[in-house]
């Protein structure tokens, strides 16, 4: 009887002794925890980075592959950074043939425009790149793949620059991409006051266009796109 109940008193022991190491150790997150985790804290770059980081006063991208010169790097310069605006306001309303870009986002719960405007090195384009705020990563791949060709983000135009003649009726291509909790938008047209054209009657201009704005828009994408490093719980015991 006493060698029993010595055996059950140290079992009981070890047992407590365990429970006390588990909870003084930090908490593991599952692998579903540490996804949710790193999609809320990328999905809140749009809020606490700077502005001048999402948008960078200058961006760097390689030229199109009609130029032959893969050494050559060119240059987009930051004209201006719009103000955020409702989603609706700030990109294609619906048309006979198309639900426009405003009402997909709509639909998939859009929450916000952030908008900045870029001219190439010649001053020859303008782009204006917007990102859409969406309330996670299924909710922008499934706009991203609801949007049909040339819906997108409609120009912010800046007095006294480049953009200033860049309006909705002269924009030459729109293109976007997802990019985690993000769409990435982009329109290009010409600087000056050229009128919307057949630009892929032009494969030199079309691809300098392509170039620049999936350029301006790629980078926009790698800053609000960046992997975000594993959660961890740092709190003990039980975090």
């Amino acid at each position: 009887m006493v060698v029993t109940a010595l055996l059950l008193g140290i079992a009981g022991l070890a047992l407590s002794l365990e429970g006390i190491a588990t909870q003084l150790l930090p908490r593991q997150f599952t692998t579903l925890q540490q996804q949710q985790i790193t999609d809320w804290e990328a999905g809140t770059r749009w809020r606490t980075l700077p502005a001048g980081t999402i948008f960078p006063a200058t961006i760097r991208y390689p030229p199109p592959v009609a130029l032959d010169d893969a050494g050559l790097t060119l240059i987009a310069s930051r004209i201006g950074i719009a103000r955020a605006a409702a989603c609706r306001s700030a990109t294609d309303p619906a048309a006979a043939t198309d639900p426009g870009a405003a009402k997909v986002l709509a639909r998939h719960g859009c929450e916000a425009i952030l908008r900045a405007s870029y001219v190439d090195g010649t001053s020859s384009y303008v782009v204006t790149v917007g990102v859409a705020v969406l309330p996670g990563v299924a909710q922008a791949k499934a706009a991203n793949q609801e949007l049909v060709s040339g819906a997108g983000v409609l120009p912010a135009r800046f007095d006294g620059t480049p953009a200033a003649e860049f309006t909705e009726g002269r924009r030459q291509i729109s293109a976007h991409v997802a990019a985690g909790s993000y769409l990435i938008l982009y329109t290009v047209g010409y600087a000056d006051d050229r009128p919307r054209v057949r630009i892929t009657a032009d494969s030199y201009a079309d691809a300098e266009m392509t170039a620049v704005g999936a350029g301006v828009a790629q980078k926009v994408e790698r800053v609000l796109g960046a992997p975000v490093p594993p959660a961890r719980c740092p709190g003990v015991p039980g975090c």
